[in-house]
């Protein structure tokens, strides 16, 4: 039997063999690869590099080979992503039902679910959106009103979904909705998958201040919703929605760990446009200063993420750091951009191309791209809310009764 050295050696040499060169470089948002039932590519590498890891079982490394997975045990997936990791490689796909729906799929899921739902997934042919946060439950998710009413053989259906991203291209959606109004919230709640292409089914688009969004809202209008497609038991979605959202809380912490290298690189950026450091003034050092303690705070956060996912491996609980660390990575990388225009300065405040055609494509996206950090502060659980789950699930403090006596 080869040992864990074994394995690392021959994941390292596959890697070198499959992975061009040019998906080892920082990844635009422009380049990202969504797995689904049609499938854009930018250029042959991205597609071979696609089809090597699908190939090889390694969009789910550690789930199991029969469900379309890698088969891998926790230690040799942590292996898989430490190689990954040293040799600086691109995610070869974007999934959130692999980083959200699957994970809940194997632990709840029907088998008959299991084999349906996770081969598509596991080899990229389905694009998911998640269905949760409604005009009037955003934060108080519990509050939803979305219905699905027993009809035979079948749900119907009604209501409304927001800030579902990419609603409009995704092919499935998995969603909660009210299945029981007379119980109290927590306990009527169930979990959907739909077909987006079921009649009934409309995704609008929201326009955001950035000029850019993948955000839309979904409207359902008596949607048909086949019984099989229950996931866990009627009623008992509320237990699954905890479970995805510690998923969903990881997947968001992956644009900032290994998983996702980004094009905006502070270091670099601040390279070019700083003055030399050999006659700072007393403005450009503390700039200067702020920028090597913000990369600090990078390396930190990247280092907390790979020892959460050790810890997740080993089956620990991690549910409460996840939490921190969704809270930490968003309001970093707000406050990441926010020190890059000042790094700029005006030569960040270009919009479109054609009026600032000086400067490059990175600082013409640094605009969009700080107006959009602000929704990754709200998107998956707003930093309030955060606050408030890590004072009361993960440091168990007492509950305040100052706003009720009005203080």
């Amino acid at each position: 039997m080869s040992t864990l050295e074994d394995f690392r050696r021959e994941t390292r040499a596959w890697l070198e063999a499959n992975c061009p060169p040019s998906m080892r470089t920082p990844m635009p948002d422009g380049e990202l690869v969504w797995g689904g039932s049609t499938v854009e590519f930018s250029s042959a590498d991205q597609r071979l590099w696609f089809e090597r890891m699908r190939d090889k079982g390694w969009f789910c490394p550690d789930w199991p080979a029969e469900y379309g997975g890698g088969g891998l045990t926790p230690e040799q997936s942590a292996v898989l992503e430490s190689e990954l990791r040293r040799l600086r490689c691109r995610p070869p796909q974007i999934n959130l039902g692999i980083w959200m729906l699957g994970p809940v799929v194997l632990e709840f899921g029907s088998e008959e679910q299991k084999r349906e739902l996770l081969p598509p997934m596991a080899r990229g042919q389905v694009r998911w959106c998640q269905g949760f946060s409604e005009p009037n439950a955003g934060s108080d998710l519990a509050s939803l009103k979305t219905s699905a009413v027993d009809a035979g053989d079948h749900f119907l259906v009604n209501g409304t979904k927001i800030w579902t991203s990419y609603g409009d291209k995704s092919d499935w959606m998995y969603m909660l909705v009210r299945t029981n109004p007379e119980v109290p919230k927590q306990q009527g709640i169930s979990l959907l998958v739909v077909d987006m292409k079921s009649p009934g089914i409309e995704a609008r688009p929201i326009d955001l201040i950035s000029g850019k969004s993948s955000f839309c809202q979904v409207f359902f209008d008596n949607v048909r919703v086949p019984k099989r497609q229950l996931v866990g038991p009627l009623d008992g979605g509320w237990t699954l929605a905890k479970a995805l959202l510690q998923h969903e809380r990881r997947a968001m912490s992956k644009f900032g760990e290994f998983s996702l290298p980004t094009h905006f690189d502070l270091l670099s950026i601040a390279g070019r446009y700083l003055p030399p450091a050999a006659s700072p003034s007393p403005a450009d050092l503390a700039l200067r200063h702020r920028v090597h303690a913000m990369a600090m705070d990078e390396m930190a956060y990247s280092l907390s993420a790979q020892r959460m996912g050790e810890e997740a491996r080993a089956r620990r609980n991690v549910s409460g750091l996840m939490a921190i660390m969704k809270l930490v990575h968003s309001e970093q990388e707000k406050d990441k951009f926010e020190l890059l225009l000042d790094v700029l300065g005006h030569r960040a405040l270009g919009w479109e191309d054609e009026a600032c055609e000086a400067f490059e494509a990175q600082e013409l996206a640094l605009a969009r791209a700080w107006l959009g950090s602000f929704a990754q502060t709200i998107a998956g659980g707003s930093s309030e809310v955060q606050l408030n789950v890590i004072a009361k699930r993960v440091l168990e403090l007492p509950e305040g009764n100052a706003g009720r006596q009005g203080k």
